[in-house]
């Protein structure tokens, strides 16, 4: 692990693979770089490869205010990471929150992005997301502390009739106490104000359908078969975005690198051919 200073708090990031053009994956909300974990090697294979985390996730530092945490200070952040890295022109992998977070960057600093892979993202508030949840959820991990609002969100995970498919067989694959640990590991990496205020910025945020056809560098839109609420936004962002296609991942939900690693990493590394030839990879 490395680390970096950007915007007055550390930022932990990884860096491997110093060949070509680097891939920079942007992980979602109340994740962390290690979403991506598991195929990280792979990736790294293929060329360079860089993930972060997001201020007050992971290993970054936690701001402990509310006001340090919204989409524009995750753009910036981005910005600034891409400036102390030097990265001149890169590919952009933005998963759930990071696609929104990839979205916005790649229209404020269209010059540096090579290319773009949006990933069970939105580029409008997701369908089915529920308002209060983040209120009540906020409320409580600054009250109680995250390691308690862990236990009622994955309480209440257990018990949804509606969890996909995709991830039970992910839980029986690599056991319960393995999957329910990542979960709550992720969560107790995370600023409890980061948690009230980001869940808040998905839900409240100014769409961006209208913006997509800004969009002109290469583009793979993707998404589990499962994700219910990014299945209609992504149909959207492929009719939006000029130079895009979509892949629909099978067998998984909102983390098809997890749930569909095989598949997913054939979604990425054909991106990656379409848009750096595949001589290069």
């Amino acid at each position: 692990m490395d680390e970096l200073s950007i915007n007055g708090l550390n930022i932990a990031y990884q860096d491997c693979g110093h060949t070509g053009r680097p891939l920079l994956l942007v992980h979602g909300f109340t994740g962390n770089r290690h979403d991506f974990r598991d195929q990280y090697d792979a990736l790294c294979d293929l060329g360079r490869t860089v993930a972060y985390d997001h201020r007050g996730h992971g290993d970054s530092g936690n701001a402990g205010v509310a006001d340090a945490y919204s989409f524009a200070q995750l753009v910036a952040d981005l910005k600034s990471f891409v400036d102390n890295l030097g990265l001149d022109e890169f590919d952009l992998l933005g998963h759930s929150m990071g696609g929104m977070v990839a979205l916005r960057y790649v229209l404020a600093h269209p010059s540096t992005v090579g290319s773009l892979v949006l990933m069970d993202t939105s580029a409008r508030a997701p369908d089915g997301f529920q308002r209060f949840v983040f209120v009540a959820g906020g409320e409580l991990a600054i009250a109680e502390g995250m390691e308690r609002l862990a236990e009622i969100a994955s309480s209440l995970a257990r018990e949804d009739p509606n969890r996909p498919a995709a991830s039970i067989a992910f839980e029986r694959r690599i056991g319960s106490d393995a999957y329910w640990g990542r979960h709550r590991d992720r969560m107790l990496a995370m600023d409890p104000y980061a948690f009230g205020v980001l869940g808040l910025e998905i839900c409240d945020q100014d769409p961006l359908t209208a913006r997509l056809a800004e969009i002109s560098c290469p583009t793979t839109i993707i998404v589990g078969e499962q994700d219910g609420p990014f299945l209609e936004p992504s149909e959207e962002m492929e009719a939006g975005i000029r130079n895009a296609r979509r892949v629909v991942i099978p067998d998984a939900a909102h983390s098809p690198q997890l749930e569909n690693p095989a598949a997913w990493l054939h979604a990425v590394r054909e991106h990656l051919e379409w848009v750096r030839g595949a001589a290069a990879l």
